[in-house]
């Protein structure tokens, strides 16, 4: 493949009108490239598959009678990280490596582009709450399995703490972005989030299957979006199985009920209903594009995304599982609390689950914008995994949409938030009756989080309009988790529930590394729906209320502004 692609390439100019301008920090440690032009000889439809190109054109790249213009002059997508260069985690506060070693064992045979093997029958993930007897028992034979390699054969790529290990490196700096030394590769907060956590389940599940000589076994999953599935499973919960992990907050076990919202109503009733508010605006009300589920754009020479370009599910219900089951008696909440530890919980992979099975939902919600992202960018970013015969695989994002090709479905259960939508006000609530004491954006920004703010600010056109509420400037503290909730128009000068029409949005953060130890960015919520909900009519302002909830006091938000949406 390598051959017949540098025999059809030609080397061009080294400028592209694709350039995009890069921060300071990273010009030193940038490799070099050249721009090549191809001809379609081995593609019948004209395309040729720049994966293929980056990762097989090695020694073409390594020539040096060549002229090589910076590698972030380009938009490619994002590489599989090299495991002979994985490096020291690091921890959040400090920036110090941690004690711990996420990197995988390194394979001497060649990597292998792999190939979805035929489905001839789906494997079906159950909720866990729900799972028979036989199941559970193979589950835990499975999982048995997996941690008894961690001690006949610890380096063995299917051991409990290897796989484990995978969410570690690629979620705490111990890899870099390839051909970027010293650039963080990072699998949160952007379109590669989904993507890469199918890959890694997919993978995880067929180990556990082989274990066991069961080609049928399927993960279930935690059913935290349905009232009945809102508790910890209990097979997670017996301190006598390979499922347990003790490393989680005693106060939520079962019974305890999953609180979506990360707020501090105790009430069962209203914290369910506040968990099925919160499932439906990051499904429906707050999604106007594919991105703003998925996440934003990530490619080859990007810094760390940052905490506001993860899509709506994955800074929502996702961050809020694992801040409400990580242990606050450990310093950095492990195991479930904290990106690099999180894969030593068992749950992780039933949360991920229910994870995923939220990307299979939304991909059949009707809406009016396309669902679908074709940039190459996205369907060409690939990741490594090994897979069951412990052969290191490549694998792109593009191979991974449709999850039935990948051989498994969800067993159906009820999915009570998709029609739970906020009741409209039965009276309009006027905008200047509840301007006091909100000042203008001007006087208000930047501002510290230390207590609720509230803002008066212009729309672009009076009316229902599509519209974004765009907070900007947020800086937080990266080792802290941080959360915030954001109204508009409501009349409460605290507002403290979220099954309300007023609820735009939140913004949360688990603790994640940033070289400045500074998370940095904006939040981006669609107004489109809320305005309808709350009878917006001829208004040409809002009052903005964002409330902190988690550490507001390490958190600063610039500024604050409603545009006109763009798709």
């Amino acid at each position: 493949m390598a051959s017949s692609l540098i025999a059809s390439c030609t080397v061009l100019s080294t400028t592209n009108p694709r350039h995009r301008i890069a921060s300071t920090n990273n010009i030193a440690r940038r490799s070099r490239r050249f721009h090549v032009s191809c001809n379609a000889a081995d593609d019948k439809e004209g395309r040729v598959d720049r994966r293929n190109m980056l990762l097989g054109l090695g020694g073409l790249y390594g020539a040096t009678n060549l002229i090589l213009p910076d590698l972030n002059a380009y938009a490619d997508p994002i590489q599989p990280p090299e495991f002979k260069s994985c490096g020291a985690a690091h921890e959040f506060k400090t920036g110090d490596p941690l004690d711990v070693n996420c990197c995988p064992p390194v394979s001497i045979a060649d990597i292998v582009d792999y190939k979805l093997p035929t489905v001839t029958k789906l494997r079906r993930r159950q909720p866990a709450h729900r799972l028979s007897q036989s199941n559970i028992a193979k589950y835990e034979e499975a999982m048995r399995l997996m941690r008894e390699l961690d001690v006949t054969d610890p380096d063995d790529p299917r051991g409990f703490t290897q796989q484990a290990n995978i969410h570690c490196a690629y979620c705490n700096g111990a890899h870099d972005q390839l051909g970027f030394p010293g650039l963080d590769l990072s699998v949160h907060y952007s379109w590669i989030f989904f993507p890469f956590h199918r890959w890694y389940l997919y993978f995880y599940e067929r180990i556990l299957g082989s274990l066991i000589g069961d080609p049928d076994f399927a993960l279930p999953f935690w059913n935290w979006d349905n009232p009945k599935g809102m508790q910890l499973p209990a097979i997670f919960d017996n301190p006598d199985s390979p499922l347990y992990d003790a490393n989680r907050n005693q106060d939520h076990r079962p019974p305890a009920i999953a609180n979506l919202a990360r707020s501090d109503i105790t009430d069962p009733v209203q914290t369910i209903s506040e968990n099925l508010a919160v499932m439906y605006n990051e499904m429906i009300g707050g999604v106007n594009s594919a991105t703003d589920f998925m996440g934003q754009p990530y490619k080859a020479g990007d810094e760390v995304p940052e905490t506001g370009m993860g899509g709506t599910s994955e800074r929502g219900s996702h961050i809020s599982i694992h801040a409400w089951v990580g242990d606050p008696r450990n310093q950095y909440n492990e195991d479930l609390g904290n990106f690099y530890s999180a894969g030593r919980d068992t749950a992780f992979y039933a949360h991920h689950s229910n994870v995923d099975r939220m990307w299979t939902i939304w991909q059949k919600i009707k809406s009016d914008y396309p669902k679908t992202i074709s940039d190459t960018d996205y369907l060409n970013a690939s990741f490594l995994f090994y897979d069951e015969n412990k052969r290191l695989v490549r694998v792109a994002a593009g191979d991974c949409t449709d999850n039935t090709a990948l051989g498994y479905e969800y067993e159906k259960v009820d999915i009570p938030w998709l029609n739970y939508r906020p009741l409209k006000n039965a009276e309009p609530v006027k905008t200047k009756d509840i301007a006091r004491g909100a000042l203008g954006s001007e006087k208000v920004f930047p501002v510290s989080l230390t207590k609720t703010v509230r803002v008066l600010v212009p729309k672009p056109s009076k009316g229902n309009a599509d519209d974004l509420l765009v907070l900007e400037g947020i800086q937080t503290d990266s080792t802290k988790p941080v959360k915030f909730d954001v109204f508009v128009n409501d009349e409460a000068d605290e507002p403290n529930e979220l099954d309300k029409p007023e609820y735009a949005g939140t913004y949360a953060q688990l603790p994640h590394r940033v070289h400045s130890g500074k998370g940095k960015g904006s939040l981006r919520l669609i107004l489109k729906e809320l305005y309808e909900n709350i009878d917006i009519g001829d208004q040409d302002s809002v009052v903005v209320t964002i409330v902190p909830r988690i550490n507001g006091k390490d958190v600063t938000i610039g500024g604050v502004k409603i545009v006109p949406a763009q798709r």
